[in-house]
């Protein structure tokens, strides 16, 4: 096994004609974990989460708001959860920094979680 040292640029420019800037660090071969750092100007988008989501607030505030309509609010410093199967809102309030940690649940037999992961929307 080689293990690579994995450099953290803390304060990457988030590109000026896109909302988001995504460094991916590491992805296993299976393509169902993977982990890296995630920057946002001020946005809202509508998520459907086929994976779970573990975050790490470096940055920012965000609100996420389910199906239901019930908001949750996170500044720096938070660490949440986003299960498998949340449906709403992903508003960044402000700048937001993150790191993340994705898994994609198993697939169902005859799937790989790499083909799930291509076949999910953008």
């Amino acid at each position: 096994m080689t293990i690579r040292s994995i450099r953290f640029d803390p304060k990457p420019a988030v590109e000026a004609a896109s909302t988001t800037t995504v460094h991916e660090w590491y992805q296993d071969r299976t393509g169902a974990f993977s982990a890296g750092f995630w920057a946002s100007h001020p946005s809202e988008i509508a998520v459907s989460y086929e994976e779970d989501e573990f975050c790490v607030l470096i940055e920012g505030k965000v609100e996420l708001t389910d199906a239901s309509g019930h908001t949750e609010t996170y500044e720096a410093g938070a660490s949440f959860l986003i299960p498998s199967g949340f449906t709403g809102t992903w508003k960044s309030v402000t700048a937001v920094r993150k790191f993340y940690v994705v898994h994609l649940p198993k697939a169902p037999a005859g799937q790989t979680a790499a083909s799930k992961a291509s076949a999910s929307p953008a």
